[in-house]
């Protein structure tokens, strides 16, 4: 599948706007735009294995499309949700579990790219990984 491998942060836009929209304290934000963000993807068929390991933690995550589960962001923000894949895009919906406000998420190989999009209270901002 094109999402298998691992995938390294280049450059973030708009990265810091979504934080602070989120409610991510001024030192989380400054820390989380430098977290060097390396993201292995493992899919098969309708499951993913997806190991996340920053400068801050390392975790492993495994889902199936379409099938809810709990997911806690770096910053200690609890969600619950899923992810579906429409067309070539893999699409998160999350609801906050401490304000039920909903957190989207895109990713995407655009190119040689890995594009993660992500969409909270109208502030949208992308996180651009190379293999």
């Amino acid at each position: 599948m094109a999402f298998n491998g691992t995938w390294k942060i280049d450059r973030n836009e708009n990265y810091e706007k979504f934080m602070e929209a989120m409610g991510v304290n001024v030192m989380k934000r400054k820390l989380g735009a430098h977290d060097n963000l390396k993201i292995t993807i493992q899919q098969d068929g309708d499951k993913f294995t997806v190991k996340e390991a920053s400068n801050f933690r390392t975790i492993e995550i495994e889902f199936t499309l379409g099938a809810n589960f709990d997911y806690s962001l770096a910053d200690g923000t609890e969600v619950t949700g899923s992810w579906n894949q429409e067309g070539n895009k893999l699409v998160g919906t999350f609801t906050r579990k401490d304000n039920g406000k909903v957190l989207k998420a895109y990713r995407e190989i655009v190119g040689d790219e890995l594009v993660q999009t992500y969409v909270y209270e109208g502030v949208e901002s992308k996180r651009i990984f190379k293999r």
